[in-house]
């Protein structure tokens, strides 16, 4: 048992996944961030041409 506590203690394989969790983490928060800002960008963008279709005269 006590050489178990040893080697658990000493062990860093876990640390190297925690990291890699972080890093995925964070990447996708600005993933997301990315995502939502494009979309609002993308909506306003539609909005615009919406209006100026609505505004244009199709009679000759």
């Amino acid at each position: 048992m006590k050489n178990f506590l040893k080697n658990f203690v000493r062990d860093e394989s876990g640390a190297s996944a925690a990291e890699y969790v972080l890093i995925l983490a964070i990447v996708g928060s600005a993933i997301a961030a990315s995502a939502v800002a494009l979309g609002d960008s993308i909506g306003g963008a539609m909005d615009k041409a919406k209006a100026t279709i609505d505004g244009y005269d199709y009679a000759p």
